[in-house]
C-alpha cells in the first residue's frame, strides 16, 4: 500500500502549522484557531482539498493525542503545588463547578436533552492556558491578580477534564449506550467504568514512577514516558474504560511519587506538538458547515451560558478564597479562552456518542469565539487592576 499521500498531507500540516504559528504572532491570533480555520476551509463543504479517506485515522491521532494531554493535565495536579495555591484551589474549583452547573441547566432549558447538557456542562470547564499566558507575557502583568489567573489556569483544565470523564459515563448510561443496563446495574456500572479508569493509571503510576530518574535523560527516558502513556491508553480503550481518565491518573501518581517526576512529563511535550497540529487541522476538517445555521440559537446559548458561569464563579470562588475586591470581580473575565482541551472533550464525547454528533461542530464555533475574545477582555481585565507594564513574574515572591 502507497502512503504517500498520507505522508504529504501530514508533512503539509505540519508546515501550515508552522506558518499558522508565524502569523498568529503577528496578528495575536492564537495557533489553534488558524489551524481549525484551515482545517475547515480544506474541508468537503468548502474547498474538499483532500483525499477521501483522509479522515479515517484521525481516530487514531485523536487518542494518541488526548492520552498525551490527558498525562500532561495529571502534571497540574501535584500535591505540592496545590498545597501552594490554596486560594487558586478554591477558585478553579468554584469556576469548574458552576461553570458546568450554569451551561447544563442553560443546554437542558432550550434543548431538553439532558446527555448533551452534560456533556457540553462539562466541556464549557476547560479553559486554553496557552492564550492566556501569552497576554500576560506579552502585556508584561504583575500582581495580585496575574498570579491567581496564573496558578488557576494551570489546574482548572484538570478539574475540568476529571468532571467531563465522569458526566460523559452518566450522559452514556441515560443515552443507553447500547447496553441493556438501568437502574442500579447502570449505576454500577458508571461507577466501574470511573473507578477502573483510575485504577488503572494508578496501577500503571506506580512502576512508572519508581522507573522514572533510574534511566539517563535523553531517549530512554522518552521511550519509558511514551511507552507507558500509550500502554495506559490502549488498555483503557480496550477494557471499556476511559483513556483520558486513565492517562491523567497516570501522570497524578507520577507528578507526586516521581523521584525526578519532571523529565518525563517534558519528553511527552517534546513530542506531542506534530500530533497537536494535526489534531487541530482534522478537527477543523471534521466541521460540517451546513449544521452551523441550526446550531445558531444553541451555540448562542452555550456562549452566554459560560460566560455566565465564568464570572460568577470566578467572583464566588474570589470571595470564598478571601481575595483582595480588585481580583474578586476580574479573575472571571480572565479565564475566557478555550482551545484544545475542549476540542479533545468535544472529539471524545462524538466518538463515544455519535448520536450528540452536533456537539462537535458546535463546540468548534465557540472555541473560536472565545479564543477571539478570550485574550482581548483579559488583557483589560488585566489593565483595569494596574498590573501590565510590570514584568511578567506570576510566580509569589519569596
Amino acid at each position: 500500500m502507497n502512503h504517500g499521500a498520507d505522508l504529504l498531507l501530514i508533512g503539509t500540516t505540519l508546515l501550515l502549522a508552522l506558518g499558522a504559528h508565524a502569523v498568529g504572532q503577528k496578528v495575536h491570533v492564537p495557533r489553534v484557531t488558524l489551524l481549525l480555520l484551515l482545517g475547515a476551509l480544506a474541508g468537503p463543504d468548502l474547498l474538499d482539498l483532500l483525499p477521501d479517506n483522509a479522515d479515517q485515522s484521525f481516530s487514531l491521532v485523536t487518542q494518541l493525542t488526548l492520552a498525551m494531554v490527558g498525562f500532561l493535565l495529571g502534571e497540574r495536579m501535584s500535591a505540592r503545588d496545590l498545597k501552594q495555591g490554596k486560594e487558586a484551589l478554591i477558585v478553579s474549583l468554584a469556576v469548574t463547578l458552576l461553570t458546568a452547573v450554569v451551561v447544563i441547566l442553560a443546554v437542558w432549558w432550550v434543548t431538553g436533552n439532558l446527555p448533551a447538557a452534560l456533556l457540553l456542562g462539562g466541556i464549557a470547564t476547560a479553559t486554553a492556558p496557552a492564550a492566556t499566558l501569552d497576554v500576560m507575557r506579552e502585556a508584561g502583568a504583575n500582581g495580585p491578580l496575574t498570579r491567581l489567573v496564573f496558578q488557576v489556569v494551570a489546574i482548572d483544565d484538570a478539574w475540568g477534564a476529571i468532571l467531563f470523564s465522569i458526566l460523559l459515563v452518566v450522559a452514556g448510561l441515560l443515552l443507553g449506550n447500547g447496553e441493556a443496563l438501568s437502574g442500579p446495574s447502570a449505576l454500577l456500572h458508571g461507577v466501574g467504568e470511573v473507578v477502573g479508569s483510575v485504577l488503572l493509571g494508578v496501577l500503571l503510576g506506580f512502576p512508572m514512577a519508581w522507573l522514572t530518574g533510574r534511566l539517563r535523560p535523553g531517549e530512554p527516558m522518552l521511550l519509558e514516558s511514551a511507552g507507558f502513556v500509550f500502554v495506559a491508553a490502549g488498555l483503557a480503550s480496550w477494557l471499556g474504560l476511559s483513556y483520558l481518565l486513565a492517562c491523567m491518573s497516570l501522570g497524578i501518581v507520577v507528578a507526586n511519587r516521581a523521584r525526578h517526576h519532571i523529565r518525563p512529563f517534558r519528553s511527552i511535550e517534546g513530542i506531542s506538538e506534530p500530533f497537536l497540529a494535526l489534531f487541530f487541522f482534522m478537527a477543523g476538517y471534521q466541521l460540517d458547515w451546513l449544521s452551523l445555521p441550526a446550531l445558531g440559537a444553541l451555540g448562542v446559548v452555550y456562549v452566554l451560558a459560560r460566560l455566565t458561569g465564568r464570572l460568577v464563579g470566578g467572583y464566588l470562588g474570589a470571595v470564598l478564597a478571601g481575595s483582595p475586591p480588585t481580583t474578586r470581580h476580574r479573575v472571571g473575565a480572565c479565564l475566557m479562552p478555550q482551545a484544545g482541551v475542549a476540542l479533545g472533550l468535544a472529539l471524545v464525547a462524538t466518538e463515544r456518542l455519535p448520536e450528540l454528533s452536533y456537539i462537535l461542530p458546535l463546540v468548534i464555533g465557540a472555541t473560536v469565539v472565545f479564543e477571539l475574545i478570550g485574550p482581548p477582555l483579559t488583557l483589560i481585565q488585566l489593565r483595569k487592576a494596574g498590573e501590565t507594564g510590570r514584568g511578567f513574574a506570576p510566580e509569589p515572591e519569596e
